[in-house]
């Protein structure tokens, strides 16, 4: 840092400082260590940017206050995108344990559930959920459009549910 540069800093600070933290204080709902980092920082960018200090570009206070202000902002925004840490006495809720008889008797269900499906809605349910195709290859292996496939997938959809619910399976 050059001597004029730590004159011209020096004398920033002497003019803008008290106004400029007492304008980071509201900024910064009476946190004085954050105002405190505002003017720094604020202080910081108008020594590094001298040109936007120039009298003929608008008022040097005005400046500092504007940036100020954006830095605050900024640093709002970047604590309220972070997500904090749970601490908590509990332990988490143990794994459920699956019951094989019962996954038996859901898979029964469900596979008589899509006997009870036309044809065109059984077949583009297996392609597209337990073969795991993507719409586009479920289409081509069915040799339909994809649009009739995303069609067919919602009322064997629908379908699908009331035949359950027909059953007695609901949720």
């Amino acid at each position: 840092m050059s001597d004029h540069d730590a004159q011209l800093l020096r004398a920033l600070h002497d003019e803008h400082a008290e106004a400029l933290y007492a304008h980071a204080l509201r900024l910064v709902n009476g946190d004085r260590q954050r105002a405190e980092d505002l003017v720094q920082e604020t202080l910081l960018r108008a020594w590094r940017h001298p040109e936007s200090l120039d009298p003929r570009r608008g008022s040097v206070r005005s400046w500092l206050f504007t940036t100020a202000r954006n830095l605050a902002i900024d640093a709002w925004r970047r604590r309220s995108t972070r997500v904090g840490e749970v601490f908590t006495d509990d332990l988490p809720e143990p794994p459920e344990v699956i019951d094989e008889a019962e996954r038996a008797v859901e898979a029964w269900t469900v596979a008589e559930a899509l006997n009870r499906l036309s044809p065109t809605h059984r077949e583009v349910l297996v392609e597209c959920f337990y073969q795991g195709r993507s719409v586009a290859e479920a289409a081509s292996r069915l040799g339909v459009p994809p649009g009739t496939v995303k069609s067919r997938t919602h009322y064997a959809l629908r379908s699908l549910r009331l035949v359950l619910a027909e059953m007695g399976v609901t949720g």
